[in-house]
């Protein structure tokens, strides 16, 4: 059906729209509040800016999906970007989910690290910005509590105390060194102050030391006053707000790149951030970006009770709605100060953000003239053999697009049916297995290929391509310099299928 006739039978409700191009792929997701004038919108030229321009010169056809809300319009359009990443789409990159500290339900708890879906039966402490940071954090809660962390299979098998209780990081209650009262006292503590109560932990470890010592139990006074001891150490590192918990979100825009800084406070103490470069962002304005950004950043995760934000939403109700949680954009003085930290930062990150991507592409530029390239190589491959002996021959391929690193892209070979030791059969191998199946899968090919090695590896990779009939690729050879030191590498490279040898980027071919 002609898109004209299309757009005069589509729907008034809420929905998604999805946008294709002439190879049916998917290129653009959008929800709409009325379908019928929000996907029509596209093809009224007089009122379209250059990027929706481009995009509405490849749209072949379109689908629709109608819902009963915008709300769930919204969190429809969301999962559909997640899983088809259309190329038009302000994108996030992948992310795993954020790390939590958990405590377990057993006879005598672990505390631990987690990422992924949430057992009920557990508590669960965070999200964290990064590994590292709770890592730190147990570190400290072992010192202070001297709950295990030991697995479940540890803790059964042990006979007699290990190592953690040596050193005073472990009660040993796997071998009855504690009671199960005072163990359960100190996860009950070590709780209270994972939830943000520090103050209400203090005093209740000070009351405990206080009946130790009227008890006369001179051993537990001594271990709830280390525990005071290290608590108090951490208060005097964080400043206390009497606020909870919440995220702090700050856009800021240069050279049409953007940066989304989000900062973690929790109980009133930042605990970490995060600055994301949004993608296919360029061009638009900052509370747009924003809008796209948040759904697809919160949605799925434990979103906290309140964000604030740097820009003001037009449509604040439905996300604050679909995220479960209260957007602040006028924030009161006791929290400006928090959004003002947050703008630094993303400006900081984001000059350091295109000092680097300046740099790049000046590399680039250099690479192309060095190399007599018609255009910038914004996609580079790199092959590289190893082996044991000569045994468990390998062939790895990396990726680099626009100088950066993709690592989703990396690839592994297996060497199979060689001479043990021949590293020219083993990059005829990888170079064919690699171009043989992405010319199969009609994939994009690499601007440039470097290959480790000398003439020979280089003229492997040379006749793979002849024999497969790609003339596109350029092929570049880097050899180890005297000494096999790092900066003395020597470059050989093709030019329509001869290899020439130079030295570094000076010499002639």
């Amino acid at each position: 059906m002609p898109i004209k006739e299309k757009l005069n039978n589509l729907s008034q409700q809420p929905g998604v729209y999805q946008m294709f191009d002439n190879n049916e792929q998917v290129i653009y997701i959008g929800k709409a509040k009325n379908l019928k004038k929000r996907v029509s919108s596209y093809f009224d030229k007089q009122h379209l800016d250059g990027k929706t321009r481009a995009l509405v010169a490849n749209i072949k056809n379109f689908e629709v999906i109608v819902t009963e809300t915008e709300t769930q319009a919204l969190l429809l359009e969301n999962e559909l970007i997640k899983q088809y990443k259309p190329r038009y789409n302000i994108l996030l990159k992948d992310a795993k989910s954020y790390p939590y500290i958990y405590i377990t339900n057993d006879k005598h708890p672990r505390v631990s690290f987690y990422r992924g879906q949430k057992n009920k039966e557990y508590q669960f402490f965070g999200p964290y910005p990064s590994a590292h940071v709770v890592r730190d954090s147990l570190s400290l809660l072992k010192k202070i509590f001297k709950v295990r962390q030991c697995t479940n299979s540890v803790y059964r098998s042990r006979s007699r105390p290990c190592l953690e209780y040596q050193i005073g990081l472990c009660t040993a209650p796997c071998v009855g060194k504690i009671s199960d009262e005072n163990y359960e006292q100190d996860v009950a503590m070590m709780s209270l102050f994972l939830s943000g109560k520090g103050k209400e932990t203090l005093d209740k470890v000070s009351d405990k030391m206080q009946q130790a010592s009227i008890d006369l139990d001179f051993e537990l006074a001594a271990h709830y006053r280390d525990q005071l001891i290290g608590l108090r150490t951490i208060q005097e590192q964080h400043t206390s707000q009497s606020m909870g918990d919440m995220d702090v979100v700050s856009i800021v825009e240069k050279d049409g790149v953007h940066a989304v800084e989000v900062m973690f406070v929790r109980s009133g103490k930042q605990i970490g951030q995060e600055c994301i470069f949004p993608k296919h962002a360029k061009g638009k304005l900052s509370k747009e970006v924003l809008s796209a950004f948040l759904p697809l950043y919160y949605l799925g995760k434990d979103t906290p009770k309140q964000l604030l934000l740097s820009e003001k939403l037009i449509d604040k109700m439905l996300i604050a709605s679909a995220l479960n949680t209260k957007i602040i954009d006028t924030p009161q003085k006791d929290k400006r100060h928090f959004l003002k930290i947050a703008t630094l930062t993303a400006e900081e990150n984001l000059k350091q953000h295109l000092i680097s991507r300046f740099t790049k592409r000046s590399q680039l530029i250099q690479l192309q003239k060095t190399l007599n390239l018609s255009s910038l190589p914004n996609t580079m491959e790199c092959f590289d053999i190893s082996h044991t002996m000569g045994e468990a021959t390998t062939a790895s391929c990396v990726v680099f697009e626009k100088g950066l690193p993709k690592i989703s892209k990396y690839r592994q070979f297996n060497i199979i049916d060689i001479t043990p030791g021949d590293d020219y059969a083993a990059m005829n191998q990888a170079v064919f297995r690699r171009y043989s199946r992405l010319l199969k899968d009609d994939k994009p090919l690499p601007d440039v290929v470097f290959i480790d090695g000398g003439l020979g590896q280089l003229n492997q990779a040379i006749m793979v391509m002849d024999s497969i009939g790609i003339e596109s690729i350029q092929l570049v050879g880097v050899a180890k310099g005297e000494g096999r030191k790092a900066g003395l590498e020597t470059l050989k490279w093709t030019e329509n299928m001869l290899a020439a040898l130079v030295n570094g980027v000076k010499g002639g071919k």
